[in-house]
């Protein structure tokens, strides 16, 4: 059986690779141009890149989303396969069991075209019954990664978690419309005041110290107010390369959903 995971950001690549490791055959979804920020524990960053490591765990960039073959070669080698799939026209051909919304829209989600037996959406947005069957806690807190089958996940906050002591400020955010160029690496230690990046001529800096922990592609179009990059103020490069607790937590959420549907038990290792 399939588990078809729609997005491959951060929280997204965390679901894959928890259920990747529990030896569930995974599947991933994206867009033809990706906007990840946290992009060295993203799997969307195959989409660019041809293929993807995360922790020891590979995905590899499948264009078209009716190579079957292609794609059921990619899972006989192991690997995640990475599918440029964004109104899930690979549904019919591979009949997933699961599909995991993870695009994180936070906003009302409509459904997939075919019928599901297990559809899971994570964080807000989704109502059991309604648009899934089950939804998955993405806040921080009590809650964080618990399975909710009935009411709804908590609403989105539009304020950053903390880091340290800081919340939105260290979110970066496109300042107008327009190309976004890119100075910095993810990983390198900043300056407070030091250049990121500049979107159609307007500068972005660094509003304190720390380590950038993720920032989206040079060249790409962005729109004024689109999260463009990330930093740390724990200045610790390591982290830019780990999988955060928040995802592996939001992860063991879709496990324990999946494991418990027994329909589902006796096809998930087939």
């Amino acid at each position: 059986m399939i588990v078809l995971i729609r997005g491959g950001g951060d929280l997204a690549s965390g679901v894959a690779v928890r259920l990747y490791r529990a030896g569930l055959r995974v599947i991933i979804t994206e867009l033809p141009e990706p906007l990840a920020v946290r992009r060295l524990v993203s799997f969307a960053e195959a989409v660019y890149a041809g293929k993807m490591e995360v922790e020891g765990v590979t995905a590899r960039r499948v264009a078209d989303p009716t190579e079957t073959y292609h794609i059921n070669q990619t899972l006989a080698r192991g690997e995640i396969p990475v599918i440029i799939d964004p109104q899930l026209k690979s549904v019919c051909e591979l009949q997933p069991g699961v599909i995991v919304d993870a695009r994180m829209k936070k906003r009302h989600a409509e459904l997939p075209p075919d019928p599901i037996i297990l559809l899971i959406g994570l964080g807000p947005g989704f109502i059991p019954g309604e648009n899934c069957h089950a939804v998955i806690e993405t806040n921080r807190g009590h809650m964080l990664g618990r399975v909710i089958w009935q009411g709804s996940a908590q609403a989105d906050t539009g304020v950053p978690e903390s880091v340290g002591e800081h919340r939105a400020e260290r979110v970066l955010r496109a300042p107008v419309d327009g190309r976004l160029l890119v100075y910095v690496e993810i990983g390198d230690h900043l300056e407070t005041g030091q250049q990121v990046a500049e979107v159609a001529g307007k500068t972005v800096v660094a509003p304190f110290r720390g380590v950038l922990r993720g920032i989206l592609h040079s060249g790409l179009l962005v729109k004024a107010g689109l999260k463009i990059g990330d930093i740390d103020p724990r200045d610790d490069p390591r982290y830019c390369t780990m999988i955060s607790d928040k995802s592996l937590a939001i992860g063991g959420g879709v496990l324990e959903a999946i494991l418990s549907r027994p329909e589902l038990r006796s096809q998930l290792w087939e």
